[in-house]
């Protein structure tokens, strides 16, 4: 008897050795397994999917065989490890197994959106709702309702935003997408704030951000930010006029047709730095780190002009004669072509450069001060190879 209870038992043991030799065999062959796509695709895990619904789910959709055991091994070896929710991609000869180690690793696709230094919060909300894969929540608000959603009621829009390239997966909304790049700004602001140069004529950090918009609106060419900035603060120290197109454009806002005419130059407006002196009361521009840090520590010198040579780059001058000089030379005989160019009707990702003007003067004889620049050409002007694209604020703060 005790023979035969060996020998049966010796056969179980056999036969359990088998069964276990089998299934690892078995869970071996479907992690090897590849997944059945015959070029690359997407595979979405929503919020609140689990490892058994998605591997009926491919099942279902043909994307792989032997559910059940893939079931049974991620229970068994894979209880603990979270399925992160986003877009997983799928190539021709990837395996189950790669897939498993795509999803420890939470290796979702990430796309892309980039804010252009110069861009308008119009143009901003635009790039953000033209983006397919950013979850929208904020179509038909105004600017301070989506403030107001962002958590910050009350606070005017118009350069609070830091331009980047923000990487984000699937289904962000636009609200955490914009909150993202308004900390931004904050952190950055703050920063070159706390080392900033010392006796400048700002108030606090949002004059130094208005500042510095008037500097990215102004050039595109790095090198001339600290100077424009200089030109500016002194200019704002002897209580004289800035005098820039940039805010005449802004102020305008759908009136702007590519064209500023002497005309434009008389209208006040709250942006109109013809006929106001001082900062505007808001930026008019979302601003990079490096015009912040222009407007924050402005080169020095003695220039309190500058005109446009019309290839994106200025020519400074320290007294009205020279500057007259300049303008003859550079803008009343400029080419037929030089003038402002209209605005781009849409903007996308792929503009990398900033609008930008070039201080212009008013009417000949529109003040009798002895430091007002020359003439201003009918046509206006902005630097000629860059756009300008004004946005009409909704109520400065």
């Amino acid at each position: 008897m005790r023979r035969k209870f060996l020998l049966l038992l010796e056969m179980c043991l056999i036969v359990m050795g088998l069964a276990l030799g089998w299934s690892a065999w078995k869970v071996h062959s479907v992690l090897d397994q590849p997944v059945h796509v015959a070029q690359e695709r997407l595979l979405d895990v929503p919020n609140g999917a689990t490892p058994n619904r998605m591997f009926y789910r491919m099942q279902q959709e043909g994307l792989l065989d032997d559910a059940l055991w893939l079931r049974l091994y991620w229970r068994f070896n894979m209880a603990g490890v979270p399925l992160h929710t986003g877009e997983y991609r799928l190539t021709p000869g990837m395996t189950v197994k790669q897939l498993f180690d795509a999803w420890q690793r939470a290796d979702v696709v990430q796309y892309n959106l980039t804010l252009v230094e110069g861009w308008t919060f119009r143009q901003v909300r635009a790039a953000v709702a033209k983006h397919e894969k950013i979850k929208q929540t904020l179509d038909g608000l105004s600017d301070a309702q989506v403030m107001e959603k962002l958590g910050h009621a009350g606070v005017f829009p118009e350069g609070r935003f830091f331009p980047d390239t923000y990487r984000f997966v699937r289904g962000m909304s636009d609200v955490e997408l914009l909150q993202q790049a308004y900390m931004r700004l904050e952190e950055v602001l703050a920063r070159e704030w706390a080392e900033r140069a010392r006796d400048l004529p700002y108030r606090d950090p949002y004059q130094a951000l208005i500042m510095a918009s008037l500097v990215e609106k102004e050039t595109g060419i790095p090198q001339e930010r600290g100077q424009i900035a200089g030109v500016f603060v002194r200019r704002l120290r002897l209580g004289m006029m800035l005098q820039t197109d940039p805010t005449v454009i802004y102020g305008m806002g759908e009136r702007y047709n590519g064209r500023i005419t002497r005309a434009d130059l008389r209208q006040p407006t709250p942006y109109n730095t013809y006929t106001m002196t001082g900062l505007p009361p808001t930026p008019i521009a979302m601003v990079g780190r490096e015009a912040i840090h222009a407007a924050l520590n402005p080169a020095d010198g003695t220039s309190l002009y500058f005109v446009a040579r019309g290839d994106g780059s200025h020519v400074f001058s320290d007294d009205l004669d020279d500057h007259n000089s300049a303008v003859r030379e550079f803008q009343l005989k400029r080419r037929a072509d030089y003038r402002s160019s209209p605005g781009t009707a849409q903007p996308t990702p792929s503009d990398n450069v900033a609008p930008s003007g070039s201080s212009q003067a008013p009417e000949a004889g529109a003040s009798n001060d002895a430091s007002a620049p020359a003439a201003a050409p009918e046509q206006g002007k902005v630097d000629g190879d860059r756009a300008t694209e004004p946005s009409a604020p909704d109520a400065p703060q």
